[in-house]
């Protein structure tokens, strides 16, 4: 996650969003056991967009993160991408020992609304509360 971040601090502030929405088009499709049992995915509520997230954690502790996202909401979708790309296949802790303002640290204040950077943060919340639920069984 630290080296996409590094990737939107390079850029100017203009070619951020072209960023996003580059991570935006690589979200791959759901794996068949959840895109037939969309139950098992979890609703992200502060997005607006209907955004569901659903994270395994291996026998390794490796975490894989699965998240839907309508190619209607491409900024959105981004921000999945970023943090499918950041987090999947990291050690749990280190998913969970993520600061909370990582999300704004991509630089995108200005180029997003408030609204949307707060769906971001509600989707890592989302990803690091089922990282806590699976390893704590």
């Amino acid at each position: 996650m630290a080296e996409i971040v590094e990737e939107f601090q390079a850029l100017p502030e203009r070619e951020r969003l072209q960023l996003l929405l580059e991570f935006s088009q690589g979200l791959p499709p759901l794996p068949p056991h959840l895109a037939d049992h969309p139950e098992l995915m979890e609703r992200v509520d502060e997005c607006q967009s209907p955004v569901f997230v659903n994270v395994e954690v291996d026998g390794s502790s490796a975490v894989h993160l699965h998240v839907s996202a309508p190619p209607e909401a491409p900024t959105t979708r981004g921000f999945a991408g970023v943090l499918r790309e950041g987090l999947d296949g990291l050690p749990a802790a280190e998913v969970l020992d993520l600061p909370p303002d990582v999300c704004s640290r991509l630089g995108l204040e200005r180029a997003v609304s408030p609204l949307r950077m707060r769906g971001m943060t509600g989707m890592l919340a989302r990803v690091k509360r089922q990282v806590r639920v699976a390893t704590a069984s």
